[in-house]
């Protein structure tokens, strides 16, 4: 069987092949010699003293559709900047709805622009936003099934809602939301305002998420989700911003990541603000005085100065609810002339 002298280059490639099968040492000059499927090939003088099992690197697969344009570090300030504009945001909107709001972030994520676009509801309430000095605009978009519950609360409706309706915005119902977006912006501005100052404003308001070619189908873009809770309705509120947009602060938001006390400072901040807020939110407390039972015929009778006897003791504790739920116990009586009840302990669960 012939022979081949092989170059240095080519004997470093033949250590790194997978077909690589028996391995003999040379005492003599000190030379490896080897045996590839059969064939001695001896290389050149390449000063190796004894043969070496191939190193194996890890390797980690490379999306080139969906690339990492933001840092790590970045992505960890971008969600520290936007943990305390959602509960700012929940206490201001439960000061407008006179109702408990729980708005919290989700997740902050890397994606392209049509994943972005295909993974909304439509219709659905897709706001163009214009972000100044930003290059590009934003996108806020609001999930149906939380924002009509929203706007009939702030009708007047109760807490009972109706399955979510599948049609876009009325004009008067825009005018509505318009007070919901502007009081996200305010929060969104106070939020990035160590950053950057930021003007933000609605440019137009579309309801098909999928008919607005804002940016290319492929570009990165940081999708920052929200969960809304208001009653038994809840739902999705997305902000989006092209990774273009974020290339003139992306240096600030590298350096803001790093500064653990800053944001133990601004959740302090958070915290109080969200306490001054609601201190203003209205709740109702209902003491419960008893509840009796009477058959109909009873009922028909009943005339002004009739008597309803309970099985509840006159010393018995009163239960007292806050928005439905059983908080305390209380007392029964009377204070400078007014009826009262004094609370007694508290129901722990």
């Amino acid at each position: 069987m012939g022979k081949e002298t092989l170059s240095q280059n080519e004997v470093a490639s033949l250590l790194g092949a997978r077909d690589l099968t028996e391995t003999t040492s040379v005492p003599d000059d000190s030379v490896t010699e080897l045996r590839l499927k059969g064939s001695v090939l001896p290389p050149a003088d390449s000063g190796l003293s004894e043969s070496k099992a191939p190193v194996r690197k890890r390797v980690t697969a490379y999306d080139f559709k969906r690339p990492d344009r933001v840092s790590k570090e970045q992505m960890q300030a971008m969600q520290s900047l936007h943990e305390g504009c959602g509960r700012n945001f929940g206490a201001s909107l439960s000061t407008l709805l006179g109702s408990m709001v729980d708005v919290k972030l989700t997740g902050v994520a890397q994606l392209t622009y049509s994943e972005f676009v295909f993974s909304l509801e439509n219709p659905s309430c897709f706001n163009l936003l214009h972000a100044e000095p930003l290059d590009g605009p934003l996108i806020l978009d609001i999930n149906p099934s939380i924002l009509y519950p929203i706007i009939d609360r702030l009708l007047g409706g109760g807490k009972d809602t109706g399955p979510p309706s599948r049609r876009p915005l009325t004009e008067i119902e825009l005018r509505l939301v318009r007070r919901i977006t502007d009081l996200f912006l305010k929060e969104l501005h106070d939020a990035w305002e160590k950053i950057i100052d930021l003007e933000l404003s609605v440019r137009r308001v579309e309801s098909n998420p999928q008919r607005v070619q804002l940016l290319p189908p492929n570009d990165v873009v940081v999708l920052i989700s929200f969960e809304i809770m208001l009653g038994g309705a809840r739902g999705m509120m997305n902000v989006c911003i092209p990774c273009d947009s974020l290339e003139r602060v992306s240096g600030k938001l590298t350096s803001h990541s790093g500064v653990g006390s800053v944001s133990q400072t601004l959740l302090e901040e958070s915290q109080h603000r969200v306490r001054n807020q609601l201190g203003g939110v209205a709740v109702d407390v209902v003491v419960e005085l008893a509840q009796a039972k009477i058959s109909t015929s009873d009922l028909i009778d009943l005339r002004v100065g009739d008597l309803i006897a309970t099985d509840q003791d006159s010393s018995h504790l009163l239960p007292v609810t806050v928005q439905g739920i059983h908080k305390f116990n209380a007392r029964p009586g009377s204070y400078k002339g007014h009826k009262a009840f004094e609370i007694t302990s508290s129901v722990e669960k």
